[in-house]
């Protein structure tokens, strides 16, 4: 006997039971029930709901965010470091960001509701929206550099406590964790030029 593997193209997919050695890819997916199937309520287009849900309000409040507290005069006139991304680099990356930190979260909702991944997305998600407010509209850049660290270790939480519930919203995580490792350099650099 041996165990199934768990369909990680699919969200809510989970294993149940194990499968006969030899006994073909037929036994094993027989075995395999998706959440919607063991709960009885769920529906595909209530999970394709749920994505556009979490796309307009992660997407939405972050640009949002971003625009209510866009860098100004005071920005441009701090001392930046070599590595400073020009301007126009991150509405884009934080878009395809967003995007991803979305449907990370939207992949854990159909999984793990409650689960410590879920929770953990959700701080991040918040952590993520107090940073621009300290550092741009507030001007804390020491204070707004320990906002990032938390947030960075929420985001690490999260890629671990979802790496065996579902691996790749733990993957669609990892380049939001490296843009922030670099937005943690970027604001410690600034911090220390003023």
């Amino acid at each position: 006997m041996r165990h199934c593997d768990v369909d990680q193209t699919q969200p809510g997919v989970r294993k149940h039971g194990k499968c006969k050695t030899g006994g073909g890819a037929e036994t094993c997916r027989s075995m395999i029930m998706t959440k919607t199937d063991t709960a009885g309520s769920g529906s595909l287009s209530h999970n394709w709901l749920a994505l556009a849900v979490f796309l307009v309000v992660v997407v939405g409040a972050g640009s949002f965010i971003g625009v209510l507290n866009a860098p100004g005069a005071w920005y441009s006139g701090l001392d930046k470091p070599f590595f400073n991304p020009p301007n126009w680099v991150f509405a884009p990356v934080w878009t395809l960001l967003y995007l991803m930190i979305a449907i990370a979260g939207w992949r854990l909702w159909i999984t793990e509701r409650s689960g410590l991944a879920m929770k953990l997305w959700f701080g991040q998600l918040v952590v993520n929206w107090v940073w621009t407010p300290v550092f741009f509209t507030l001007q804390l850049l020491w204070p707004a550099l320990v906002v990032l660290a938390v947030m960075w270790l929420l985001i690490v939480g999260v890629i671990a406590a979802a790496w065996h519930a579902d691996r790749t919203s733990s993957w669609l995580m990892m380049p939001y964790l490296a843009w922030v490792s670099f937005a943690g350099l970027l604001n410690a650099a600034v911090a220390w030029l003023n």
